[in-house]
């Protein structure tokens, strides 16, 4: 992925004034109905339920001050050698799994990460800023929300990567889709969604 991104932006620095700045995309209507349906038949899946459930169980009911805690030891984690939190996490099938799915996106998706029902990371495509997403409006616009809950954040700009990006954030729900066990982000390159979509791919 990074080295698609990559390409993209030397091929950017060729053409400066291609690449500069563009209007911001319509998110909202670049994905459409079909690339949620993509996306859910994914997302709607075992080892992803699985996985949230087990760490809801595994949690239970930890108290506020726990889950500050481990945000901050991953935090930490971050700008050290030893890095037990995040090795874990990124190590586990349910990482493993999503880091598959951003690179069968050939530079759709950019990052891909999983919550429980506190809005801890269960698994992700990549090392997170912060552990605990229960904070943020990717987690209180979704799970909070119930079953179905999406909310398709504002496009930014990536100046390093010359490209437009947003959030898909979702409700996951259990395997009869009726009750939320914790939700998902999924962050597009719209650049290169609206460069497929134009031309049919």
């Amino acid at each position: 992925m990074r080295i698609i991104l990559s390409a993209l932006a030397g091929a950017c620095l060729a053409t400066s004034a291609v690449c500069a700045e563009p209007a911001a995309p319509d998110a909202k209507a670049l994905i459409d109905d079909q690339v949620m349906k993509d996306i859910r038949s994914w997302i709607d899946t075992e080892i992803v339920r699985l996985s949230i459930t087990t760490q809801n169980q595994r949690y239970g009911d930890i108290p506020q001050s726990r889950v500050e805690e481990l945000d901050k030891m991953w935090r930490a984690e971050r700008e050290a050698d030893d890095k037990p939190l995040i090795s874990a996490t990124l190590s586990n099938p349910l990482s493993v799994y999503l880091s598959r799915m951003q690179g069968r996106s050939v530079g759709l998706f950019v990052e891909i990460f999983v919550m429980d029902d506190k809005g801890l990371n269960v698994g992700q495509s990549s090392i997170t800023s912060d552990f605990w997403q229960g904070d943020e409006a990717k987690f209180q616009k979704t799970y909070p929300k119930g079953a179905g809950a999406v909310f398709i954040d504002e496009p930014e700009w990536d100046d390093d990567f010359k490209i437009w990006r947003a959030q898909i954030n979702m409700t996951v729900e259990d395997a009869d889709g009726s009750t939320p066990i914790g939700a998902a982000t999924i962050e597009v390159n719209l650049t290169e969604l609206q460069r497929r979509q134009s031309v049919g791919s």
